[in-house]
């Protein structure tokens, strides 16, 4: 029976799975640069950095797969690393900016950048 069954359902070629992922990474991508592009609350900021962070992540897991190779999926945990100390970073960087002005808005911190 379960023969039957697996005849039924069609095969998804190797390139087609490796393909459906590479869209949706370029699409969480897009996704987080646009967010980061026109929000202005830090928090956001940081949440679409990690977004494209992510996306990054799916497309070398993607490539990994199609080579039949790990260094993909090592290169992966090595990006999971930096975003996660990213994410702490910003996070004690939001607190500290969040005391002194009470507000999470970039445009209140216009005036750090140099002259």
């Amino acid at each position: 029976m379960m023969h039957l069954l697996a005849d039924a359902a069609p095969a998804m070629a190797p390139t087609q799975g490796v393909t459906i992922a590479l869209v949706l990474s370029a699409a969480l991508f897009t996704v987080g640069l646009i967010g980061f592009l026109v929000r202005r609350n830090m928090i956001l900021m940081f949440l679409c950095t990690e977004l494209m962070l992510q996306a990054a992540g799916i497309a070398f897991i993607a490539f990994g797969r199609m080579r039949m190779d790990t260094s993909g999926q090592v290169f992966v945990i090595f990006i999971l690393t930096v975003a996660a100390a990213e994410a702490a970073l910003a996070l004690g960087l939001v607190v500290l900016l969040y005391r002194r002005r009470e507000t999470l808005s970039a445009e209140a911190w216009q005036e750090l950048h140099e002259q």
